[in-house]
């Protein structure tokens, strides 16, 4: 079910969830150990994405950065309506994440990190959309 997100023109949010039907999901590879995670595969892009939560029991997204990671992170948006911290993971800081990404918090207390605009998260998902 979709939450309304008034950042979100429904219409969009429509495009956004169709396309999200089409990810399909595999298990990640262990690395680094501990880590699992789950691979997203839409088009040609792929984007690892990590599914965690908090000590306070805010779910956290960690993705790869692109488009498609974008659109993982507006599709729990969507879904739950409640709205994200976003912050970068910056290249070479996470090995799960060599060349960078994103994590999400939804709910609980905002995570520290550096902020990412909610509007430029949601113009990148808009790259993932055919």
């Amino acid at each position: 079910m979709t939450a309304p997100v008034p950042m979100i023109d429904p219409g969009l949010a429509t495009r956004f969830q169709t396309e999200g039907a089409r990810i399909a999901w595999r298990d990640a590879p262990d690395d680094p150990p501990g880590r699992p995670g789950r691979i997203a595969h839409l088009y040609e892009e792929e984007a690892r994405v990590e599914r965690g939560r908090t000590d306070d029991g805010a779910l956290v997204l960690r993705t790869d950065s692109g488009p498609l990671g974008a659109l993982v992170v507006v599709l729990e948006w969507l879904s739950s309506g409640c709205a994200p911290t976003v912050g970068a993971i910056p290249a070479g800081d996470d090995p799960a994440f060599p060349a960078g990404g994103l994590w999400a918090a939804f709910g609980g207390r905002a995570t520290a990190g550096t902020s990412v605009p909610l509007r430029e998260i949601v113009e990148l998902a808009r790259y993932a959309l055919r």
